[in-house]
Formats: C-alpha cells, structure tokens, sequence
C-alpha cells in the first residue's frame, strides 16, 4: 500500500483487515473443542455472516462485506439468521453503500442506527513506542499464562463485569501464541491498567481491541499501547495499519495523536 491517499484500493483494504481479524479471531474460538460458543461463519457471494450462538452481542453476530451485488442473496442472509433467532446488524463501508443496496435493507426493515470509524496510516513511517513525556507507562507483551490478567482487564474496562472473566480468557487463550495475534498491557509502578490486541496478516497490522481499567483512565495508557503496536507493525515490515473507534471518541483522538487519520465511517443497519 504505497500511497496513503485515500482510494478504492485503500478502503477496500481497510474494509478487509477488519473482516480478516474477525474471520480469524471466531475461527479461533470455534476450533475450540466442540465448539462451546456455537460459533458459525457463513459467506454469501461476497458478504461474510458471523454468529455466535453464546454471545448475542452485535459484533459476533453480524455481515461484513455486503455490496450490491450480493443482492440477489440477501434473503439467504436473513433466513440464517432468523432461523437461529437472532437479528444481524449490517456493517456497510462507504465504499459498498449504493441507493439499490440501502433501499433492499429498507424494504426489509432495517434502518442506520449509527456510524463507527475507521482510521489508519502507513506502517512504513516509524514511531517510537515509547513516549518521552510519559516514562511513568510500560508496556510488554503477553502471552498465555497471562490470559486471565487480560481478561479481567478486559471484562473490567469494558464493563462486561467479573462473571465473563472465565468465558474471556478461554475465547482469547486461543489466540495467544496462534499465528498473526498479538496482546500487549500498560502497566504502572501500581499494576498493569490496560491491554491491546494486534492482528497482522498480509502486510496490515489490526488494532483489534484495547480497554483500559477505569481507574487508570485519562494517564496515557492507552496512547502508550497505540504507539507500542504501531512500533511492532513498522518493526515486522507491516505497510498499513488499521483501527477502528467511535467517532471523536476518546480513542479515537488517541489515534490521531498517533499519526493515524480518518478513512471513513462505515455505517451500521439494524432492524427497525
């Protein structure tokens, strides 16, 4: 990815970094032994349909990847999920979202409830990862003897609470030392505060995920592991680097001030 204009190539190549770590990441945890989770990954022409049986939650069961031309199989999409009683919410990047496309989702029931953002930059400019105007933050890589350490900050900084710890740590041992994934932590002299994942795969390093413990928050944690990722990108030869955030959200600016810049808002449907 030498140039870092935006592009139909780029966005399609940012689009694909999020619907390759995601691919991946549910791959992972459906391999685990009979499938606890009852993970399922469907494709449907071009659009990639993720569920997840345990886990109601929107982003493990959603399309990625839909475009007008999948059209034609968009019942299809609709009647897997249905028949596993659970409504998908669709993920539509700019660069798919066409008036055929978005009046087929109408007509079906679904509306635009939101917008999520996608940011990137060239993992060919370095970045040093440690910041010099904060000597007080570390971080350091894990591995799987400190799944649980992560799921807790995890659990914790994301307000899913102490009874998903368990679930956590088994759904992301598995991606621990598994080819392309990445967990790193921030820590001060009083413990570690928070944690971040890489997904790297083709030459595009993912910032899949970070949390950060409520009581460590606004002390440049998160900032801390932005840069640190960003550094192991550039070091392992990636040419692009991907996140994703809620607009002009905390993270969000934390990106920013990590050289990263907007690529677009892709939008989200789900059923009126």
């Amino acid at each position: 990815m030498h140039s870092m204009l935006m592009s139909p190539t780029l966005c399609e190549a940012l689009e694909r970094s999020e619907i390759e770590y995601m691919i991946d990441r549910m791959t992972a945890i459906r391999e685990r032994p009979g499938n606890p989770e009852g993970i399922e990954i469907e494709t449907f022409g071009g659009a990639v349909a993720l569920y997840a049986k345990t886990m109601p939650w929107p982003q493990f069961n959603t399309v990625k990847g839909l475009s007008e031309q999948d059209l034609p199989s968009l019942d299809a999409v609709l009647r897997f999920y249905e028949a596993r009683g659970r409504q998908p919410q669709f993920e539509i990047a700019p660069g798919k979202g066409t008036r055929a496309l978005f009046r087929a989702l109408y007509e079906r029931g679904f509306a635009q409830s939101g917008f999520h953002a996608t940011l990137y930059r060239s993992g060919r400019i370095g970045i040093d990862s440690e910041d010099r105007t904060n000597d007080a933050v570390r971080v350091r890589e894990l591995d799987a003897a400190d799944a649980r350490r992560y799921a807790t900050i995890h659990c914790r900084g994301t307000g899913l609470g102490d009874d998903g710890i368990d679930s956590v740590r088994r759904n992301n041992e598995v991606l621990m030392g598994r080819e392309g994934w990445r967990f790193f932590a921030a820590e001060t002299d009083e413990g570690p505060g928070a944690a971040g994942v890489m997904f790297v795969k083709n030459g595009t390093a993912s910032l899949t995920f970070a949390a950060t413990l409520p009581a460590y928050r606004e002390r440049g944690l998160h900032t801390a592991l932005i840069r640190k990722r960003i550094a192991v990108a550039a070091a392992t030869g990636c040419e692009l680097v991907v996140g994703q955030a809620a607009y002009a959200s905390q993270s969000y600016r934390n990106m920013e001030k990590a050289g990263m810049k907007l690529g677009y808002t892709r939008a989200t449907w789900t059923q009126m």
